[in-house]
């Protein structure tokens, strides 16, 4: 049996990673592609790692919510048992810092936001450079199809050193929900402009019955992405050339003026306490007009049994900005700890996690926007998908640019990379 040599240098695997997300015919092309796609004719058993017991903790949310239901698949799959953990957000990102400084965290694969946690964890070695994983035809499922990854998820999942630290799960990009009813009811037309957005957070706005024009995170760190999706509609960026901020721009200053109007004026009482979820309940009660967040927080507000809006919410684009009609791109994925020694069966959890089966499912609970272009694939074929569908403005709205950034780099103008 011949012996084959992998290359690992980091710019031709990241550029092989990323050229993988447009499609099978480009990862075909690719020199040396076989990196990737000689696992699809290996001996891979999924039973390899049968009657071992790996941990996981994920994220409270949608998305965990639909991976612990189907726990039981992977484990019947693979003979594999499977503890997990649910915590909330913030409080994940904390023990994900104390268990990993501790040098012996109870997890063998986490959930991470690649927006606030990729860079940290790079830095810190945190997680295990999948690569070796990925070339091993023993290892590597036949379904795992990197031609099957949107570009922006792997560019997400790769450093820019090269290494592959976790597999990406999903895109988050931002949109306006809107109250139907409530638009209706004043005969308010969904806003195409950020003038005609904070014209009808004023006219929604009712006080006297607890209705909210507008909301969105007010909480402090949270709130930037509310911020800065106005500041790119107004044309600005974050740093100069040298990486100077530039928070005091004419931009930066008319971002913050629109956010101070929204929110100040038209939104709920103590939205400076306000996170996604504090939103997201007020906006299912339906005492918000208009909600700006991650498309990732939708399934609830479908559902009847949690929501008193359901079949009347809209999904909108971001208006036009002045200089720019941008929205923002967030997304995560899940790694496996630097620390696990059961990093085999770990793996062996995150192509199930990730695979095209899971990524429909996910889709079709409206739990979040799949990185797998299958995905969305399958829900145009299926004749019961069941996640919401919202053209009313979106069939006439040029495509929106979806920015977002490669935390593990400096951000600066040229970091940016947009998507269309």
């Amino acid at each position: 049996m011949a012996h084959r040599t992998h290359d690992y240098r980091p710019d031709t695997l990241r550029r092989r990673l990323l050229q993988a997300g447009t499609g099978a015919a480009a990862l075909g092309a690719l020199p040396g592609a076989s990196v990737l796609t000689a696992h699809a004719q290996g001996a891979f058993d999924w039973k390899r790692f049968k009657g071992q017991k790996i941990e996981i903790l994920l994220v409270k949310s949608p998305r965990g919510d639909l991976l612990s239901k189907y726990h039981k698949e992977f484990e019947d799959l693979t003979g594999i048992e499977v503890g997990s953990e649910m915590v909330p957000e913030q409080q994940q990102r904390q023990k994900a810092v104390i268990e990993f400084n501790s040098g012996n965290p109870s997890f063998d694969v986490i959930a991470l936001s690649y927006h606030v946690q990729k860079r940290q964890f790079a830095k810190n070695n945190w997680l295990t450079d999948l690569r070796p994983y990925i070339s091993d035809k023993s290892m590597a499922a036949p379904d795992l199809d990197f031609a099957d990854f949107a570009k922006g998820g792997l560019n997400y999942a790769v450093e820019s050193d090269g290494r592959v630290m976790s597999l990406p799960m999903n895109l988050d990009p931002w949109v306006v929900y809107w109250n139907k009813e409530l638009f209706a009811a004043k005969s308010v037309a969904y806003p195409k402009t950020f003038a005609e957005m904070i014209d009808a957070a004023s006219k929604l706005h009712d006080s006297a019955k607890g209705t909210a024009g507008f909301v969105a995170r007010g909480l402090k760190n949270a709130n930037v992405p509310v911020w800065t999706s106005f500041l790119l509609g107004y044309g600005g960026t974050f740093t100069d050339a040298k990486g100077k901020l530039l928070t005091d721009s004419t931009e930066a200053i008319e971002a913050a003026k629109m956010y101070q109007t929204l929110l100040g004026k038209y939104g709920p009482q103590g939205v400076a306490g306000f996170n996604w979820n504090e939103s997201q309940s007020l906006f299912l009660q339906g005492k918000a007009a208009m909600w700006l967040d991650g498309i990732g927080f939708a399934q609830p507000l479908e559902d009847p049994t949690k929501s008193r809006i359901a079949g009347k919410v809209g999904y909108g684009v971001m208006p036009a900005g002045p200089k720019a009609q941008v929205s923002a791109l967030f997304g995560d994925g899940e790694g496996i700890s630097a620390y696990s020694k059961k990093k085999g069966p770990a793996w062996f959890y995150l192509q199930w996690a990730s695979n095209k089966g899971n990524q429909t499912r996910m889709l079709q609970a409206a739990a979040g926007a799949p990185v797998r272009n299958s995905a969305y694939a399958a829900a145009q074929q299926s004749s019961d998908f069941k996640a919401p569908k919202d053209r009313q403005y979106n069939k006439e709205a040029k495509p929106v640019k979806w920015k977002y950034f490669d935390p593990s780099r400096r951000i600066t103008p040229a970091s940016i990379v947009t998507v269309h």
